[in-house]
């Protein structure tokens, strides 16, 4: 791992990298009562290995998921041809991880799921607690073995408040380091008043709370959108942050960083070159139009709730590279994405030596390591 030092001189961790859950994942730790309904795999000696999902629509490709380090023009292949066995091992083998670690640079990863991001959208409540209290168990075996370098983070459903708050207490049990939620709840949304005592539980307990790209996907282009994407497929992409962005909006105007000052929230692989000009929209828009749009209670701009409240993750995002001391250089944390199609893995040392590069010494230690390591209280 000599070419971390290279660029700083602490261990690189990924604050966002993934596994991609094995076929007995959910089927062998599942409550009985939906075995028969847990997330499986599927082969098709046409389209490849997908995990389907009963009561969603489409599959998720299994080769799409854990494509890091393929090209573009492989991407459209891996998408629907390929098989479980020829994936990377690392996203299910923790000591094959450790070599992908290594390979890449990286000390430690802290490790999201990948099935269960779609499963975040599973319109059944029920359906998603189950699924979700196996996967804890199974991402907990996987980052067992290598506790230092592998931090894993459980999923809640969040079907109420109370409940939620007892996850909290599991996950944490566990020996788990975050706890990633659902873009939406199951009661009201997360200004409401109903969920204060569970955001000051998160803040007593200490376990980060994590919203990801791809978990509130049904909010995406509002009520009338009916899941659709508008203009060419491509464009569907760029929608990807906007759930993100809805839901700090959410917390920030809604008055929970008020209410709850000590609260650390992570927002997950949506960039953060857009950070600086949010904050500016978010004042504007408190400044201006308060007093006939409807808000909570604030003692503050509410910039500076998401200057000191929210934590970003990024990988390739080379504005945020740029922008760095226009949003808090504290509260950006770089990821690598591996396995997924967006990783920077292998080459993450390169990208990095050339995106750090106008960098001081201190805020590449920040971005790579010190926040991170702060946050997640590693040492």
């Amino acid at each position: 791992m000599g070419a971390v030092n290279q660029i700083i001189s602490k261990p690189i961790i990924s604050a966002d990298s993934h596994v991609m859950e094995p076929p007995g994942t959910y089927i062998d730790r599942i409550d009985h009562k939906f075995r028969d309904r847990a997330p499986k795999v599927v082969s098709d000696p046409v389209k490849g290995d997908s995990y389907y999902i009963d009561g969603m629509k489409d599959g998720i490709p299994m080769g799409l998921v854990a494509a890091a380090g393929k090209s573009a023009e492989e991407l459209a292949i891996a998408a629907v041809s390929a098989k479980f066995e020829d994936l990377h091992r690392g996203g299910w083998d923790p000591h094959a991880r450790i070599g992908d670690q290594d390979r890449d640079g990286v000390a430690a990863e802290v490790i999201y799921p990948s099935v269960g991001m779609v499963l975040c959208n599973h319109p059944e409540p029920d359906y998603k607690k189950a699924c979700f209290d196996a996967y804890n168990l199974w991402i907990t075996e996987y980052c067992d073995p290598h506790r230092d370098r592998l931090l894993g983070v459980g999923q809640t459903a969040m079907r109420t408040p109370h409940e939620g708050i007892a996850d909290l207490m599991a996950i944490k049990k566990l020996g788990l380091r975050g706890v990633m939620m659902p873009g939406f709840p199951v009661l009201e949304d997360y200004d409401s008043a109903i969920y204060d005592d569970f955001w000051a539980a998160a803040s007593d307990i200490g376990l980060p709370l994590s919203f990801h790209i791809l978990t509130s996907k049904d909010g995406v282009g509002g009520p009338n959108a009916l899941g659709r994407t508008r203009g060419p497929k491509l464009n569907g992409f760029m929608t990807i942050i906007r759930g993100c962005q809805d839901i700090m909006g959410t917390l920030i105007l809604g008055g929970v960083f008020e209410r709850h000052p000590k609260l650390r929230v992570v927002c997950v692989e949506a960039d953060a070159g857009w950070v600086p000009h949010y904050m500016y929209r978010l004042d504007h828009a408190f400044e201006r139009h308060r007093y006939w749009l409807t808000a909570g209670t604030l003692s503050k701009m509410p910039s500076e709730y998401f200057r000191e409240n929210i934590y970003v993750t990024f990988q390739d995002d080379w504005v945020a590279f740029k922008t760095m001391d226009l949003c808090n250089p504290q509260r950006l944390m770089w990821a690598n994405d591996f396995p997924h199609s967006d990783s920077t893995w292998p080459n993450s040392q390169a990208l990095l030596a050339k995106h750090t590069a106008d960098l001081s010494p201190l805020n590449k230690n920040r971005l790579l390591h010190d926040n991170v390591a702060e946050l997640y209280g590693l040492h």
